[in-house]
């Protein structure tokens, strides 16, 4: 089917691959850096150089995934398309937006007969690969409009309608706070583990590995631990600083709005804090596990000194 994509950036661009390369999709892309626009050329797709001109590429009932940065540039794009897209058109918000701010867009988006869908994405780098976790959030017409484009996008059973408007992305927002929880335990294990030295210098890549046969804690994260201490042992090449990219934040406060005790997500969420201050190994296992899954940026050790703690 046809679908308009706007957003070519480490995951967009590669979304775009796999729905050309796996489902045959057409695409009409956007983008304002023409470099990224240029990338997904390759792969078959027919790119615009402005939204003006997205919609009118698009064949009704239109369909527009949008894998922009949360809160304003996606605010500003859902308004320009809302005001350029006709009654039974869909916008598809596939970045990690607040679950209020997409309730919003969502009855925003009905007034103008619009329908407004919620795809929470997790992936990162590797779902080129290995498929995109979908959580999606919306009318039951319009997901199922585009379930070919979600079932494309996805590994099998990895795409599921969680609810209406608004659910994809609070199921999204739990996702990463849980992944914050997940990632600090990592940490944390490793850090011990390096700062024992009665033993020698205990071999992190190995004992990754090892955990990752039948053990009870293996997982993809510790694979690409694995992959990460293969590279640099311990850790030296990079610094430890790991941004608050906003889900964890949500899902703590969501937990205190519940009332639903939450330690181990609020610690977890305190430690990325914590990471803008003088290094601890354990933040360097984190930053170089985000590295790894989700393409994240890292800091390199020698730019250390040089950046004030916040």
């Amino acid at each position: 089917m046809q679908i308009g994509f706007v957003g070519l950036g480490r995951m967009g661009a590669n979304m775009v691959h796999r729905l050309r390369r796996d489902g045959g999709h057409s695409v009409v892309a956007f983008d304002p850096n023409p470099d990224a626009r240029r990338s997904v050329e390759e792969f078959g797709a027919t790119t615009v150089g402005s939204l003006q001109e997205l919609v009118p590429q698009l064949t009704a009932p239109r369909g527009v995934w949008l894998m922009v940065p949360s809160g304003h540039i996606t605010q500003e794009t859902v308004e320009t398309l809302s005001s350029a897209l006709q009654p039974g058109d869909t916008i598809i918000d596939g970045g990690n937006s607040n679950y209020h701010d997409s309730i919003a867009r969502a009855q925003s988006c009905r007034e103008h007969g619009i329908d407004f869908v919620d795809a929470g994405t997790s992936g990162g780098i590797w779902g080129l690969q290995v498929g995109y976790c979908l959580m999606v959030g919306g009318a039951d017409a319009a997901v199922e409009r585009f379930r070919p484009v979600f079932e494309t996008l996805a590994p099998p059973d990895g795409f599921l309608h969680v609810g209406p408007p608004g659910a994809g992305h609070f199921v999204k927002m739990v996702h990463n706070g849980v992944e914050y929880g997940m990632l600090q335990a990592y940490a944390e294990g490793f850090a011990v583990l390096q700062a024992k030295q009665d033993f020698g210098e205990l071999d992190l890549h190995g004992i990754a590995h090892l955990w990752n046969q039948g053990s009870v804690i293996r997982s993809w994260l510790l694979e690409l631990a694995e992959r990460a201490f293969e590279r640099d042992p311990q850790l030296h090449d990079l610094r430890g600083w790991v941004e608050d990219s906003g889900e964890g934040r949500w899902t703590v406060q969501e937990a205190m709005d519940l009332s639903v005790p939450a330690p181990v997500l609020a610690l977890s969420l305190m430690a990325r804090y914590q990471s803008g201050l003088p290094d601890g190994f354990g933040n360097k296992v984190i930053a170089a596990l985000r590295n790894e899954f989700g393409g994240h940026a890292v800091k390199p050790e020698e730019a250390a000194a040089a950046t004030p703690a916040p």
